[in-house]
């Protein structure tokens, strides 16, 4: 079968043909039907082998759904032919935070070398994968796959972020999305669709500030060293109860807290690599910094519910196998306005 693979440390991902995998006892086969390309992928991709904790080649894609193809031996719950997501951050089934479904934190999957698909695991770029338990399959219940796909991260992550902060949102209250791109646009409606806050949506493309306000921000403002006053200067000098930084760049961090305002949440999300300092005086009084991972297998279950009911939808771009290398270098170059998502059957 085709396969998408990062195979050496600095070389682009490669569309290579590997043998098809089999279920083994507890597994299920999944027939793939859409992947998600991620930043994500990137980073791995830019880490010192090193650095990795797992070896190469890997198949890539972390975002999947696809059909049911054959269930391992005692597998119950799951029929042929049926169509279903794939919940990514896989944990050990056993600790406590698995026990609540936040496999996300599961305390003792790096000790056992459990990795998520496409981040350490086989993942869902190829014809065909291997998921290792049937609790980490959610059912699409007539969600188009193409559609559903990157709401298994793009979806979730940001989902996850904006319900911890909920009870900040209330009307008149203020949220900043920093980094309207793939999950910054779906934070944008999550945020509409949840709360009543005023949203201001920034990146520095003349694109995405477009669907950004296509999306439902309130405003959008650009992404450069001016951002954080124009933000206190639309709240009237308060700032922003959320803030929501989808890059994570150092300029970025900086930027979030100096426009958060007393008591507020500020969540990077995005893993440029920046940081932002906690201590009295470096933000304003109360504020809370935090940088969470992913979401639980309850919350995805929320997210493609959303999107059954319209709430929330994800602009995308589709490629075939073949045509992944390519979906990475204008992932790489800013190119992709949403989602960039890989058929690879079509």
């Amino acid at each position: 079968m085709k396969a998408v693979q990062y195979r050496e440390p600095g070389v682009a991902p490669q569309v290579v043909t590997v043998p098809e995998p089999e279920a083994g006892p507890g597994q299920v086969l999944l027939a793939v039907t859409a992947a998600g390309v991620c930043h994500s992928d990137i980073a791995v991709m830019g880490m010192p082998v090193e650095q990795l904790g797992f070896p190469l080649p890997l198949t890539l894609g972390h975002e999947g759904v696809g059909t049911v193809a054959a269930l391992g031996a005692g597998v119950t719950g799951l029929t042929v032919g049926e169509q279903v997501a794939v919940y990514g951050p896989w944990g050990c089934g056993r600790c406590a935070a698995c026990a609540e479904g936040r496999e996300n934190y599961c305390r003792r999957a790096a000790d056992l070398g459990i990795f998520p698909p496409g981040l350490g695991a086989p993942g869902a770029m190829a014809e065909y994968m291997v998921v290792d338990d049937p609790r980490h399959l959610v059912p699409l219940d007539g969600l188009d796959p193409v559609a559903a796909v990157p709401l298994t991260d793009a979806g979730l992550t940001p989902y996850h972020a904006v319900k911890r902060s909920l009870p900040k949102l209330v009307p008149g209250s203020t949220a900043v999305v920093i980094g309207a791109g793939g999950l910054g646009h779906v934070a944008i409606q999550l945020l509409r669709a949840m709360t009543a806050a005023q949203v201001i949506a920034l990146d520095v493309a003349d694109a995405k500030l477009a669907l950004a306000r296509e999306v439902g921000a309130h405003e959008t403002v650009r992404s450069d060293a001016h951002a954080a006053a124009a933000v206190r200067e639309r709240t009237g000098g308060l700032g922003a109860q959320v803030v929501l930084d989808f890059v994570g760049a150092p300029p970025t961090a900086a930027a979030a807290g100096a426009m958060a305002a007393a008591e507020a949440d500020v969540t990077v999300v995005g893993l440029g690599g920046g940081a932002l300092p906690v201590g009295f005086g470096t933000t304003a009084y109360e504020v809370s910094v935090c940088a969470p991972y992913w979401g639980s297998r309850a919350e995805l279950a929320e997210v493609l519910a959303l999107a059954r009911a319209g709430a929330v939808t994800v602009h995308t771009e589709t490629y075939g196998i073949d045509e992944a290398p390519l979906a990475y270098e204008r992932l790489h170059q800013g190119k992709i306005n949403g989602r960039a998502v890989i058929l690879p059957r079509g």
